[in-house]
């Protein structure tokens, strides 16, 4: 009432002092409630990261284990919370009523959508999976445990932000709290190689971010908003003179997300980082990390630079060619017999897929709408997720006794079968090749996305690069069957996973690992419309 009656009055004189109002037509349009619902995946993820770098101040030694522990329930808990935000209509929080332009959730910052929860989805499920890989090698290789598990939360509070943010600041600031955290993972690891690959990969993402930022800065200055659906309306509508202020912006805000991607020519950093860094934060990387990116792109593309689609859809389809194409052929030149070469061959790999995530998006350009070609790439990432983390923990298990150069899986099934059958199953889903029947889907649908959109000679370019790496995969999955007498070198030389003649028993968490993702990959095998429903549905 005092702040009406001074709104009513304006400046006016009490004693010998002048009181000017301060008070704002409609103030409580100001005060806003926070959806805890809605904000609750990322928001447990870093409650979870903070309990644990408590808990590492007070916990004696010998209780360390149960940090990992802690981290498992907090990400498991944090998908467990995606559950009351599906089937309903989408959720938003932080939102400005005033932005101009804005439409339903257009002025929001933070909105929980059914593109949101499918990144979450996979962002929260691969740092899971990834954490039960962790247990092991905190231990075997005298990591830090509450500076690893703090810092992987953190890193996967940052890419369970980002699918939901609907504003460039926070995004780049999603953006930066999944990569920050990343660097020092990788840089854990004390045998010398792990500062290497932490420098490399931090000095390539911080003049990605760098371009970034003075990209977003361009696109700011050109569309007067920083949210997604008002910077769609602000470069429509954008000035003559200001065009080239905001094409510009545009091509430099999407390179951050595409060093995240690890798109060519922003992929250099891959195979030493991935050789550098603990087993598990390489396959945490080549999935969450990814997944990060991804959906970063997506958002900025398709819902902030909508109006120049045809253009960005354009570059994404060389990109999306080019990325294929070089990490086919990089995965082609790997050689089998080097040292860390698994590791090389995975990271080869996951560029190859990167490009093959890039085709829906480039087709989102030239669609009508932009949730079908999504769709594909969601469902490709879901697929691409769970078996490339599979695979790296068949690395690590094998990488316990023996060396993780591919000649060191020679004769794995004389030795491991349940070990040489998993990782054989996910090599064939990478490659899609029946019984990985969802690799084989989820290629079709990222191919269909290509032919619907009009991209046949991206199709075409997809179709070789899919035939040239079937060459690496069938070579390395033939490795796993090679007979016991060529094996025998390679077992006396390194005793791999053999004591006295008897298969060594799995440490608890990497059979968990194991188990929980070919189980996962041979149940969306059997009803492969579990994932691939998402490729038909609208996202947003």
């Amino acid at each position: 009432m005092l702040g009406a009656r001074l709104a009513e009055l304006g400046p006016h004189s009490t004693g010998q002092h002048t009181v000017t109002s301060l008070a704002v037509p409609n103030a409580g349009s100001l005060i806003q409630s926070v959806d805890w619902v809605a904000i609750a995946p990322p928001l447990i993820a870093a409650v979870a990261a903070l309990a644990v770098l408590v808990a590492d101040l007070f916990l004696p030694e010998r209780h360390k284990k149960w940090l990992g522990r802690l981290t498992a329930a907090g990400l498991a808990l944090a998908l467990i919370s995606l559950l009351p935000l599906t089937g309903g209509s989408p959720r938003a929080t932080f939102c400005a009523q005033n932005v101009a332009g804005a439409t339903d959730n257009a002025g929001c910052s933070y909105v929980a959508d059914h593109f949101a929860l499918v990144f979450q989805l996979l962002a929260l499920g691969g740092a899971l999976i990834a954490a039960l890989l962790s247990a092991h090698t905190v231990e075997s290789e005298k990591l830090p445990g509450g500076e690893y598990w703090f810092l992987l939360l953190s890193s996967a509070t940052g890419a369970a932000l980002l699918p939901a943010s609907r504003d460039l600041a926070t995004m780049v600031v999603a953006l930066e709290v999944a990569s920050l955290p990343a660097f020092a993972l990788v840089a854990l690891r004390r045998d010398g190689r792990g500062a290497e690959a932490a420098l490399k990969f931090f000095v390539s993402s911080v003049t990605a971010t760098a371009v970034m930022l003075l990209g977003v800065s361009f696109v700011y200055a050109a569309s007067g908003s920083l949210h997604l659906g008002a910077v769609a309306e602000g470069l429509e509508h954008a000035p003559a003179q200001l065009k080239p202020l905001a094409e510009a912006g545009a091509v430099l805000t999407l390179v951050g997300f595409a060093f995240k991607v690890a798109a060519v020519p922003f992929h250099f950093w891959v195979p030493d980082t991935y050789t550098g860094a603990p087993l598990p934060v390489a396959g945490y990387l080549s999935v969450v990390g990814k997944a990060a990116g991804l959906s970063g792109l997506a958002l900025a593309t398709t819902v902030a630079f909508r109006p120049y689609a045809h253009t960005w859809g354009l570059v994404l389809a060389v990109l999306a060619a080019v990325t294929m194409t070089v990490g086919n052929v990089g995965a082609l030149r790997q050689r089998f017999d080097t040292r860390y070469s698994a590791v090389r061959l995975l990271a080869w790999s996951s560029v190859g897929q990167a490009g093959y995530l890039l085709v829906p998006l480039a087709a989102a350009g030239y669609a009508p709408t932009a949730a079908d070609p999504l769709g594909a790439t969601a469902a490709y990432a879901l697929i691409y997720g769970v078996v490339n983390l599979g695979a790296f923990g068949v690395v690590a298990a094998v990488g316990r006794r023996a060396g993780t150069s591919v000649d060191d899986f020679r004769g794995l099934f004389a030795r491991s079968r349940w070990t040489a059958l998993a990782l054989a199953f996910f090599l064939l889903c990478l490659a899609g090749l029946p019984p990985g029947v969802i690799g084989l889907f989820g290629k079709v649908v990222v191919f269909r996305a290509a032919v619907d959109a009009g991209l046949g000679w991206l199709a075409v370019v997809m179709a070789v690069n899919v035939v040239v790496a079937l060459y690496y995969y069938l070579l390395w999955t033939a490795r796993l069957f090679a007979p016991a007498a060529v094996a025998a070198g390679v077992e006396a030389g390194t005793g791999a996973g053999v004591e006295g003649g008897v298969e060594s028993r799995l440490p608890l968490s990497l059979t968990a690992t194991l188990g929980l993702t070919a189980s996962v990959a041979v149940v969306l095998s059997v009803a492969p419309q579990l994932v691939l429903q998402v490729a038909g549905g609208s996202l947003f």
